[in-house]
């Protein structure tokens, strides 16, 4: 089963990580490398600012583009990894390993299968 772990934090709190910034990214490489070696990262990749983001809305023939995320809120979405698990269990021992896990939110959630 594949699973997105998709990687919250409130801008700013990677200050709060002991080590800082350079500890923070080692972690991270860590963490890339260990889920590669496992075998269960597809792909992972962080996401510029939110301040980059552009939220698009089509009501009634209407296309409406906003500046910024969709939802105001104190934790934006700053990347992804996508997971290969045996079953949800395995992709959150996965995903309390990443290093935001610390100071922001890591939400898993099943990728839908189509058939």
């Amino acid at each position: 089963m594949q699973f997105m772990a998709l990687i919250y934090s409130a801008e700013g709190s990677e200050t709060s990580y002991e080590g800082g910034m350079q500890q923070i990214m080692a972690d991270y490489n860590k963490f890339g490398e260990e889920a590669r070696a496992a075998g269960v990262m597809v792909t992972g990749d962080a996401l510029e600012a939110v301040s980059t983001a552009t939220s698009i809305r089509s009501r009634n023939g209407k296309v409406d583009l906003t500046d910024g995320p969709f939802a105001e809120t104190k934790e934006q979405l700053g990347g992804y990894y996508l997971l290969e698990c045996k079953d949800l269990d395995q992709a959150i021992e996965w995903a309390q390993k990443i290093p935001t896990a610390k100071y922001g939110t890591i939400e898993v959630r099943p990728l839908m299968v189509w058939e």
